[in-house]
């Protein structure tokens, strides 16, 4: 198998055909796995509970669920919405006697030959873990699939295609999360958008995801932690792709290329969408405000607000940069007989001028051209922002 680095750039379409897509036995495999686990959810796991405990869906989450799925990598989540749990905090409170309860059936289940699992023991040894991570296999699977069951509250209710939740559920996201100081805590409610939200990307693009993954896998296996979450760099990639290209075809390199630049544009990074919640409710924009002037890097979650999935840690994206700025030089991203790879046009920031007015003076940002400033501090800017009195 030739290596990424060494492939050349106009090959790279067909490195993510032959090394990175799923092929029909992985689908099948999952597939199966996952309808296992959900009939257990559904059917037996809470029958024998003390009190009556009801599933109201069980959603498909993470790579398989958003159609991102690298070969190979054999992990599903899966989040389990029940009725018994009223509120984000009752979800906060509870989750863990669920887990307990679901841990239990599997246990049960294996001992009547249903089918093998393997716990994660290392992730149950907190008081209120937020999964439950095992490995199952049955007699129809000839590997182990990976598992991570998310107990929820359901806050959404039926999402159909083109659902745009009522504003209220954010705004009690935003006042519940406030009250217990739990931003982003509670992303697994909001599964059924994320997963819409990339999902319904074109395929082109979802194989430059595919190799940004793989990419990003290759980093940590060489990097160790720490390093970004995953999901941020495939939001990255989406927002590069809207930002420098939308066309449904597209040269790879390019996309790839201006990827890894924006890594190394870490610093100035300010990206968030308006697909799933906006500006309007003055609960929200005032909440969105404050978390669009929170230090560098910002990528807040489509699907959550209270969710900056770019992560704490800033040391963890300048390990990554240095791994980037060297990938740049490599035959992936240079065309040995044709023209060089040229990267998007794309900014860092999802921004634009705004007025900011406080003590008398009329002064102009680059920020989101959605908010505006009435005083108070203006955002915390890098130093690359523009500043000038008007």
């Amino acid at each position: 198998m030739m290596e990424l680095s060494d492939t050349p750039a106009k090959y790279l379409d067909k490195f993510i055909e032959d090394h990175l897509l799923p092929d029909e036995n992985f689908y099948t495999q999952v597939n199966e796995a996952i309808h296992i686990i959900c009939s257990f959810l559904k059917e037996r796991c809470f029958q024998g509970a003390p009190d009556p405990v009801r599933v109201s869906k069980v959603v498909k989450g993470g790579s398989s669920g958003k159609g991102t799925t690298l070969r190979g990598r054999s992990d599903a989540d899966l989040v389990v919405f029940l009725t018994n749990l009223k509120s984000f905090q009752e979800q906060l409170q509870r989750r863990g006697e669920f887990i307990k309860e679901i841990r239990r059936q599997l246990e049960a289940c294996q001992r009547e030959k249903i089918f093998e699992v393997k716990f994660e023991v290392q992730k149950q040894q907190w008081e209120n873990p937020r999964a439950l991570s095992f490995e199952l296999r049955s007699r129809e699977l000839q590997e182990w699939v990976e598992f991570d069951v998310l107990p929820a509250f359901d806050a959404l209710g039926q999402v159909t295609k083109g659902y745009r939740p009522d504003p209220q559920v954010y705004v009690r996201l935003i006042q519940e999360c406030k009250s217990l100081g739990k931003e982003g805590e509670f992303s697994p409610c909001f599964t059924e958008l994320q997963r819409a939200f990339l999902k319904e990307c074109p395929t082109k693009l979802k194989s430059l995801i595919r190799l940004v993954k793989h990419w990003y896998q290759m980093c940590k296996e060489k990097l160790g932690k720490p390093l970004p979450p995953q999901y941020a760099l495939e939001l990255l990639t989406v927002y590069a792709w809207e930002q420098g290209s939308t066309k449904t075809k597209f040269e790879t390199a390019q996309g790839f290329q201006t990827v890894l630049e924006l890594v190394l544009k870490h610093q100035h990074l300010c990206i968030y969408w308006e697909k799933y919640y906006d500006f309007e409710n003055p609960i929200i924009e005032q909440y969105l405000r404050r978390q669009l002037e929170k230090p560098r890097p910002v990528i807040l979650d489509p699907a959550d607000p209270t969710g900056n999935v770019a992560g704490g840690d800033p040391c963890s994206w300048q390990r990554l940069a240095q791994e980037a700025r060297a990938w740049l030089s490599y035959p992936c991203l240079k065309n040995s007989d044709g023209p060089p790879v040229v990267s998007w046009d794309v900014s860092p920031q999802d921004h634009s001028d705004l007025t900011y007015e406080a003590c008398g003076f009329r002064q102009s940002y680059r920020t989101s051209p959605r908010l505006t400033f009435q005083g108070g501090a203006p955002p915390q800017v890098e130093e690359s922002w523009t500043c000038a009195i008007l």
